[in-house]
């Protein structure tokens, strides 16, 4: 049975071709009854800026039986060795009875890429609508119209099209939800063009650079398994039929959906209803019409708690300095992370770092027209010159007495004013993070990797007095722990 060596240490200019004398001396054996071994962890510790190294797990296969084997881990503490026992591979329970149509899924984003794809595997055929285009399509009109032309297609942008917002915000895939299923990801994409790396790094990244092509397999991989994806289609209304039974903790009636309409260039005049199997609305957290709708057509909607803030943007080499100190520039050190929360600045919610994207850009992510909205990105280099990350809070639907549609139409007011505050030119709103403590203008050149360009504004008038006083509290804080 396999073994995992944890935390084997290599410096910066030691190579992995040490790793065979390093796994030898761990488990104290020749290096030649060592049969195979694989890196399945890889991760950067910089804690220390004086003691920059890699940390590797490592799996290896020793030529000695499984007694000899269970002896040498007893000699090692349970952090630096353990048995790798097989994982069961979760599978959907099956049921008895045939499904009354092919199983749809309305939109294409990474949820229903997912969704698609397993069920294409399990021969259900799936039939996916996605509203925006296929991606070489949606480039075209992302780089060109919008970025050029400052012409924003409400069906074809960074939110919707193939792959949803996941094909442009980076590719990030580090998560602390510890999932058997996340490891089921990290293979598909990379089954589909990812790096390697992705399957082993810490922190794996994919790149905006590389996602759309990778999406584009995935749709082709559902396609040739009989599934479909009908593109620049939108479902915008739906039937549903109600039991006479009540389910739930609340009692709800049980309903079931008998038709989608659907609606789309490529479609007659009007749309077409269509009857609907079981359904997926793999809908993301931007299609605000289709949730309206639902919610109109009598399905239960349930707030939930969001997030709100801002994107703080610095130089990379600056961020480099903060973690790696004398060691910035080292050529096996990538551009640096951070990842930093300043404790109860609110009576309910930490201020956090998220979605931080080094070397990356600064993206518009407005689900339609006469707002701003941001994300990040990066490309697979990550060799941009800025770093940015969200700066956040929690906010809680049931504080503000909000239900779950107010709570879209409170997120919509804040991006019509910050849109309003660079006079609906979808410039980007900004303002240097002295001057937003201080409560004055900014002035003077301004860099961003916003690829709409930019403009000073006053943050404080266009962000949530519950956001403005957070940053206020929490942005000195941070400032002490990573200085500027």
């Amino acid at each position: 049975m396999p073994i995992l060596l944890r935390n084997i240490r290599l410096n910066l200019d030691e190579s992995e071709d040490l790793l065979p004398e390093l796994i030898a001396s761990r488990l104290s054996v020749p290096s030649d009854l060592i049969r195979s071994y694989a890196v399945v962890r890889r991760s950067l510790d910089a804690r220390k800026k004086a003691d920059i190294h890699f940390a590797y797990h490592v799996e290896v296969a020793l030529d000695e039986t499984s007694k000899d084997e269970r002896a040498r881990l007893q000699r090692l503490k349970p952090q630096q060795a353990k048995w790798i026992e097989p994982e069961p591979r979760r599978l959907p329970r099956f049921g008895r009875d045939p499904l009354p149509g092919r199983p749809v899924i309305v939109g294409f984003g990474p949820g229903g890429m997912f969704a698609a794809i397993r069920l294409a595997e399990l021969g259900y055929k799936p039939i996916v609508f996605e509203r925006g285009r296929e991606v070489r399509k949606r480039h075209r009109d992302v780089m060109q119209r919008y970025y050029k032309d400052v012409d924003f297609d409400p069906t074809s942008n960074l939110l919707y099209g193939e792959g949803g917002a996941g094909t442009y915000s980076d590719g990030k895939l580090y998560t602390r939800v510890n999932d058997p299923l996340v490891r089921t990801v990290l293979e598909t994409l990379f089954h589909h063009g990812a790096d390697p790396d992705v399957l082993i790094n810490a922190r794996p990244h994919v790149g905006s650079d590389r996602l759309p092509t990778i999406c584009a397999r995935i749709r082709r991989k559902i396609e040739s398994l009989g599934g479909e994806v009908r593109f620049e289609q939108c479902i915008d209304d739906i039937r549903l039929k109600t039991l006479p039974i009540k389910t739930g903790k609340l009692g709800q009636p049980s309903m079931y959906l008998t038709q989608l309409h659907v609606n789309g260039p490529q479609l007659p005049e009007g749309g077409e209803w269509i009857d609907a199997g079981p359904s997926i609305f793999a809908t993301g957290h931007s299609a605000r019409d289709t949730l309206r709708l639902m919610k109109r057509c009598g399905i239960m909607l349930v707030s939930k708690p969001f997030q709100m803030g801002v994107r703080i943007e610095h130089p990379q080499s600056m961020v480099d300095r903060w973690q790696y100190g004398p060691a910035a520039g080292h050529q096996r050190l990538g551009p640096a992370e951070y990842h930093l929360v300043a404790r109860d600045v609110t009576e309910e919610s930490d201020m956090f770092s998220f979605c931080m994207c080094p070397g990356g850009m600064i993206l518009p992510s407005n689900e339609s027209p006469g707002i701003i909205a941001t994300n990040g990105a990066s490309r697979a280099n990550r060799s941009g010159p800025f770093a940015n990350s969200g700066l956040v809070i929690t906010l809680n639907p049931e504080s503000l007495r909000m239900g779950p549609l107010e709570c879209l139409s409170y997120q919509q007011k804040w991006e019509t004013l910050a849109f309003e505050a660079t006079r609906g030119s979808y410039k980007v709103p900004a303002q240097r993070a002295c001057d937003f403590l201080a409560g004055s203008r900014s002035d003077g050149e301004l860099e961003s990797s916003f690829p709409l360009g930019a403009q000073w504004a006053d943050m404080a008038s266009i962000i949530p007095h519950a956001v403005t006083e957070a940053l206020h509290r929490a942005l000195p804080f941070l400032d002490s722990k990573l200085r500027g």
